[in-house]
């Protein structure tokens, strides 16, 4: 299996980690290198903020909450009546 793993990496079509995917659970190491074992080119998969597939970093989830207008509550709730 190492073997396998190992011409996996070594034909060039898979590119080096970068420095936000350290921590990653996905991470191999093939002669000294180290590679993402679930995605090819690991640097696009940050260029649009975050990694989908990091094991090492949860996106934050921001509730927004809305400002509701008190008169406008209150119309709402008389029609509903």
């Amino acid at each position: 299996m190492k073997t396998n793993t190992a011409a996996k990496f070594s034909d060039g079509s898979f590119l080096p980690v970068i420095d936000k995917c350290e921590g990653c659970g996905r991470i191999v190491e093939v002669d000294g290198s180290k590679y993402c074992d679930a995605y090819m080119n690991p640097g696009a998969k940050w260029r649009l903020g975050f990694c989908n597939l990091a094991t090492h970093a949860k996106p934050e989830v921001v509730v927004v909450k809305a400002r509701i207008n008190p008169l406008k509550a209150s119309k709402r709730s008389s029609r509903r009546k």
